[in-house]
């Protein structure tokens, strides 16, 4: 019996995983013997409330065990004593291999610990990965530990500086910071802008039945520069009543081929767009579908590949069953002869190794799955399906056709374009945004005219225009820049966009960001005492060493060092009086007499912020709060419930909240909602309010249809446990600050809840 019990103790196996929904899918796909555990998310980090990097021994990091986290790890070593060999399946990027670097440290680092990685989530997948372990990728850690501790660095030096210039609790990052500046940037150059007039002509015109636009294209071979009303008007009478023959036709053949399979990128640029997706949104919805979600008898399935890449690749297999599909669905025209492969815009080796995010199963049409899935996880499957199908199709076909109308001097030209075979379009079409390029299949066809033909002209008409600014940017658009500067990497954009969101730095309306009062005031101070490192070249540069320090080239300790000599110089040459006056807009005050010894008044910094003193200090001890200068209205996406106007964010005696742009005629409002929906209806927003007495509280807008309220600040971080997203801010002498989740009470460190933000 003993032996018996021995033998079947040896053949055990522990896999560890992130995330409870993997370790449950991945649970019914392995064998008997195998047990699995879930680290939910990061297990160790640098403390809180120090700055855990040995600066002057090789900015060695200190470790600790995350708060709340200690009853996983039990678990996990428990379970580790009593199998035979420990797999560790942790995500497979940088953030995944170090989690699985400190578990593996934390059980001993034993020969019986190897590494397996999971692309997919299937049964073949998983069975696969088990049979082929691997070591633990140390230069991934490495790159992970760099870019932590350069974190750290900036966040723990460089935060303080903002308490003492603009107010406490507020917090720098190194690639937010950037990522705000080129918000704050382009919000001063739409301010900066003076429009330009400039006029157009359209000739309304006819031909064959059929009535098209041309437009004025050349005067005398050059591009029209037409600035003012009198000048249109001088073209339009010296071309009426004169024929529009046709000077000139050419005609071409265009082809368009199908957008690759998304990367990290284009799902969060095409989510924001064509579902009105948040970034943090797409990765979270994402993260569920790779993870796995019950589809009724067949139990759970993951539904897509891992959605962290860079790499457009696609394996063979998953080409040849697309490829099947298109044949067994669709018109022979819709399949090329050979299918279609991408390239990938930088080959980095980790990233390089991913496949593009596509379905695990080609032939799990989104229709079939749509009863097990929530909204979110339908409309996101549904478009990676389509995107990734229709990758593998045949180019769509155009005739496009010029036609030029020599009028004199004037040249009118009228461009159109028919669409000969819709290819990938007859499943899938990019969603543009307003300043976006159009292309072929945008252009209204034309008639078949050819050169001497006449078309008679129905009108003649002037328009006038003006210059525009260049437009905020969208989530799309940020997502674009961000990775076209090369700021941060794609399963970073989620958590940097959250960041600025929930510290108040900006404000979306319309879909579009603008920078709040305190978003340019940190980007201000921020940028004007280190210049060289809030920028994009030098955060894009960064990046760049991150990946040389993945694939081996560069020790991680001289990127740190490197980037903390010309760092430490910077904060050692900050004045804190002129990092307030940078902040705030202190001229006037100091041209005051000080109102009890009539001597010179001066900003100065104290344990609560910046304030004004008298430079007579001790023998006068005269001091007032240094005031920020009146917010304007921020506009918001909210409508007035009761007139139906726009509302507007204005501060009061009590903080902010949202008005009725048509007041005093319409005199509503209401707290400005936190951005976290009720846990008890799921149906209203969570704002401040207030007792009759004044104390502050937390209440559903429904109310008195719902009574939720709690007593504590509930902030939009997800719950590590239960993937609500809704915790309370709470502290206590021997904890600190920490969470707790609103719907399942589940609590955890503040470190979790930003891990679980970035890591969704």
């Amino acid at each position: 019996m003993k032996k018996a019990a021995k033998k079947a103790k040896n053949k055990r196996a522990l896999v560890v995983v992130e995330s409870p929904a993997k370790a449950r899918t991945i649970s019914k796909y392995l064998p008997s013997g195998y047990t699995v555990k879930a680290t939910v998310g990061h297990v160790r980090d640098l403390p809180q409330r120090e700055l855990g990097v040995d600066i002057d021994h090789g900015f060695e990091p200190k470790y600790v065990t995350i708060r709340g986290r200690g009853k996983q790890l039990a678990e996990i070593k428990k379970a580790a004593k009593a199998s035979a060999k420990v797999l560790l399946a942790t995500d497979p990027d940088r953030e995944g291999e170090a989690i699985a670097s400190h578990v593996a440290e934390q059980l001993g680092n034993g020969s019986k610990i190897r590494r397996i990685l999971f692309h997919e989530i299937t049964k073949d997948a998983v069975r696969r990965a088990i049979k082929q372990p691997v070591d633990i990728d140390g230069q991934k850690v490495e790159a992970q530990q760099a870019r932590r501790i350069l974190d750290r660095l900036v966040g723990y030096k460089a935060s303080p500086l903002l308490w003492r210039s603009v107010k406490t609790g507020l917090s720098a990052g190194r690639v937010q910071t950037v990522a705000l500046r080129i918000i704050v940037e382009r919000e001063q150059e739409i301010r900066a802008f003076k429009p330009q007039e400039y006029w157009s002509i359209d000739a309304e015109l006819e031909a064959q039945q059929r009535r098209f636009a041309a437009k004025l294209h050349k005067v005398d071979g050059k591009k029209p520069a037409l600035q003012s009303e009198k000048a249109a008007r001088e073209v339009v009478k010296a071309v009426e009543g004169k024929p529009f023959v046709v000077s000139a036709v050419e005609k071409k053949q265009r082809r368009r081929r199908p957008s690759p399979p998304f990367i990290t990128s284009t799902l969060q640029q095409e989510a924001a767009k064509r579902l009105g997706f948040s970034s943090n949104r797409t990765m979270r919805t994402a993260q569920q579908l790779y993870e796995g979600m019950e589809l009724g008898e067949e139990g759970a399935v993951g539904l897509i590949t891992y959605m962290r890449t860079d790499s457009p690749r696609v394996a063979a297999s998953a080409i040849q069953a697309v490829r099947e599909f298109i044949g067994g669905h669709y018109d022979e025209r819709y399949l090329p002869a050979k299918p279609n492969y991408y390239r990938t815009k930088k080959a980095a080796r980790a990233q390089g190794a991913h496949e593009a995010i596509r379905p695990t199963d080609v032939g799990r049409r989104p229709e079939q799955v749509r009863k097990y899935l929530n909204a979110d996880q339908f409309k996101l499957y549904r478009l990676i399906w389509l995107r990734f199908v229709a990758s593998q199709m045949t180019p769509a076909v155009y005739d496009t056709t010029t036609i030029d109308f020599a009028v004199g001097k004037y040249l009118f030209r009228a461009t159109g374009s028919v669409t000969v075979f819709d290819g990938f379009h007859v499943l899938y079409t990019e969603t543009k945004e307003a300043e976006e390029e159009r292309t072929y299949e945008d252009l209204a066809p034309v008639p078949a005219l050819r050169k001497g033909d006449e078309a008679a002209v129905r009108s003649i008409t002037p328009n006038q225009h003006f210059t525009e600014p260049p437009p905020r940017f969208s989530e799309a658009s940020l997502v674009r820049e961000l990775e076209g500067d090369g700021i941060g990497r794609p399963s970073t954009y989620s958590a940097i966009i959250s960041t600025l969101r929930e510290r108040g730095y900006v404000r979306t309306v319309n879909r579009r960001f603008h920078p709040t009062d305190l978003g340019e005031t940190v980007a201000r101070v921020m940028v004007s005492r280190f210049p060289d490192i809030f920028n994009v070249e030098f955060t894009s540069e960064m990046e760049n060493e991150l990946d040389k320090v993945e694939e081996g080239d560069l020790k991680w300790q001289e990127v740190l060092e490197d980037f903390y000599g010309p760092f430490s110089k910077a904060l050692e040459s900050v004045d804190t009086a002129s990092l307030i006056r940078e902040a705030h807009d202190v001229e006037e005050v100091e041209k005051e007499p000080c109102p009890e010894c009539g001597g010179k008044l001066t900003v100065k910094s104290g344990r609560f912020g910046p304030f004004i003193a008298c430079t007579n200090y001790p023998d006068c001890r005269y001091t007032k709060p240094l005031k920020r200068d009146k917010k304007p209205d921020q506009p918001t996406d909210e409508i007035c419930q009761v007139c139906g106007s726009p509302m507007v964010i204005k501060t009061g005696r009590y903080g902010e909240f949202l008005a009725c742009t048509q007041y005093p005629k319409c005199k509503h409002s209401r707290p400005v909602p936190l951005g976290v929906k009720c846990p008890k209806c799921g149906t209203g927003d969570l704002a401040e309010r207030r007792t009759r007495r004044g104390r502050s509280f937390f209440g559903c807008s429904n109310y008195p249809g719902c009574d939720f309220s709690t007593w504590y600040r509930p902030e939009p971080v997800r719950c590590p446990s239960c993937g609500y997203v809704g915790g309370e801010r709470r502290s206590s002498k021997a904890r600190g600050q920490y969470r707790r989740c609103l719907k399942c009470e589940h609590e955890f460190a503040v470190e979790e809840a930003v891990a679980e933000v970035t890591s969704q």
